[in-house]
């Protein structure tokens, strides 16, 4: 029997206002200081942001949901069953509850059948793995939560932003406690292999289930193509298509407003959907299932090794980052974006910290292709700025903003500035580098107050007393590190055994570190 997996991609941005030089001037002028929550109103454009949601809301979701409804009721008393699986970003979710809360009971009712799957993503479908771990993890779990309290459902399933994948995505997923990824299926990962089979993520036993890009682009990309030698595409041909593909599991993976929104309805989108379940159904090879009944019911059939430098996605022709920090513009914001995330959690400002979250969001720095062809008519599709160079200056004007409000906040909070300079990593030459005694290097080497203090269980006694006899330790937090409080209780230190000079050490570290850290 051969799965078919459908998962719909659901998504929309906060998109940036092109005025918000002027709103920011305005606004300081008539009321002083300005809020997180006064800078996101300057910052996003509500207005655009509501009609776009409303009108794709009427057009896509609530008939799509409705349409895949209907079919789940019509065949749930039947031997084969119709399900779906769904991506849904948080911050879709929150444009829902806030503009169109039908939507979201729409959802609820879809999740209530017991057939439908929702996958965990990052909340706010950001680049947070290419930032920190620790940022990535938090998007995540915020994720999990707001699913859980708005459809009651707890994912086992996942994806990264636009399937984003690697080894090391696919591995922090498994720790995490999922059961399946969901990504593309590259050639230049898959080599001779098809991605029409289970397969085992490297290094870690997550499973891996990879999308076949063809044919989901026949419907997310050529269904209406009018050009195309197989139009038009019916459910009785889909259906013959998937039956006649060789393979374990065939994973269709869709943006959602290909329903309605890339095709009207007049297209005949939505009579597709609808047929679309019986037409598969009456094949006696095929099934219809969720991903993470793939990832209980198949073995897989070999393992995927996707390295970090070979990191992939399902967008553009390349499959790769390109399309988010593939050229210069792109690149300078990302930097910016993840330079200030250390200074912004230093802050702890949850304002601050949501509206560099916002900012995160991948379509920002997808707005700033300047790729041509295909890709590039797709990229300007998406865009609402005229070109991505307006959408590089309107990110320039926000994150500027932002920067330059986080200095001025760490200025005046010195233990916030403390909690900065311990978490920031340094350049090389300002590394604590630890010797074993004169002219004896060990090879390891400290570039934040965290990496010192784990270096410090670890090295051996005779460097603890080398570095210790010469206050190398002490002139290092407060020269460089910038800690004076925390160097002067590391000169006081003076006994004679060097694993009672550890224990000390360490003690004053964690006791230091709990003060700003918590």
């Amino acid at each position: 029997m051969k799965h078919i997996v459908f998962m719909f991609e659901v998504h929309q941005p906060y998109r940036l206002r092109r005025n918000i030089k002027s709103l920011l001037l305005s606004n300081l002028i008539r009321k002083g200081r300005l809020t997180p929550e006064d800078l996101e109103k300057i910052y996003f454009d509500e207005d655009l942001n509501r009609y776009v949601f409303e009108r794709v809301a009427k057009r896509c979701y609530l008939p799509a949901n409705y349409t895949i409804k209907q079919q789940i009721e019509y065949f749930k008393d039947s031997g084969k069953k119709f399900k779906v699986a769904y991506s849904v970003s948080g911050v879709l979710l929150e444009q829902a509850s806030r503009w169109f809360p039908e939507l979201v009971e729409s959802f609820r009712q879809l999740a209530s059948t017991g057939l439908v799957e929702f996958l965990d993503q990052t909340y706010y479908h950001s680049l947070a793995f290419l930032v920190a771990e620790e940022e990535f993890i938090y998007q995540v779990n915020e994720h999990r939560r707001l699913i859980k309290k708005e459809l009651n459902y707890e994912p086992r399933a996942i994806e990264n932003t636009e399937f984003i994948y690697n080894n090391y995505v696919g591995c922090l997923f498994d720790r995490l406690g999922y059961k399946v990824v969901l990504t593309e299926g590259v050639e230049r990962i898959l080599g001779w292999r098809s991605p029409n089979y289970l397969y085992k993520a490297k290094n870690c036993n997550i499973r891996v289930l990879m999308r076949n890009y063809r044919l989901s682009d026949d419907i997310g990309f050529r269904f209406g193509s009018t050009w195309w030698n197989e139009y038009p595409l019916t459910a009785e041909k889909y259906s013959a298509w998937l039956a006649a593909t060789p393979g374990d599991v065939i994973l269709i993976a869709i943006d959602y407003e290909t329903f309605g929104e890339h095709f009207p309805a007049e297209t005949g989108i939505f009579e597709f959907l609808r047929w679309l379940p019986g037409e598969i159904l009456k094949w006696e090879n095929l099934t219809i299932s969720t991903p993470t009944e793939v990832a209980e019911h198949l073995q897989p059939r070999d393992e995927i090794d996707v390295p970090e430098h070979m990191t992939i996605s399902w967008a553009d022709l390349e499959r790769d980052l390109s399309a988010w920090i593939g050229n210069f513009m792109q690149q300078d914001a990302f930097n910016r974006l993840r330079d200030l995330w250390l200074q912004i959690k230093a802050l702890r400002n949850p304002g601050y910290e949501r509206l560099w979250r916002l900012l995160s969001i991948s379509d920002h720095f997808y707005y700033m292709s300047t790729k041509g062809g295909g890709p590039g008519d797709v990229h300007s599709y998406f865009s609402p700025y005229k070109n991505p160079y307006e959408a590089h200056m309107l990110f320039s004007e926000a994150i500027g903003d932002l920067e330059t409000r986080t200095l001025l906040a760490l200025e005046n909070d010195k233990k916030a500035l403390m909690r900065y300079a311990w978490m920031r990593s340094l350049p090389d030459e300002n590394k604590f580098y630890f010797y074993a005694g004169p002219g004896k290097p060990l090879g390891k080497q400290a570039w934040n107050m965290f990496s010192f203090i784990e270096a410090l269980r670890e090295v051996p006694p005779e460097t603890i007393v080398h570095h210790q006899s010469l206050q190398d330790f002490a002139n290092w937090i407060e020269y460089v590190v910038g800690d004076v409080e925390l160097a002067r209780k590391i000169r006081e230190i003076n006994v004679a055994s060097p694993e009672e000079i550890r224990k000390q050490l360490l003690s004053v570290l964690e006791n230091r570190r709990a003060e700003l850290f918590g």
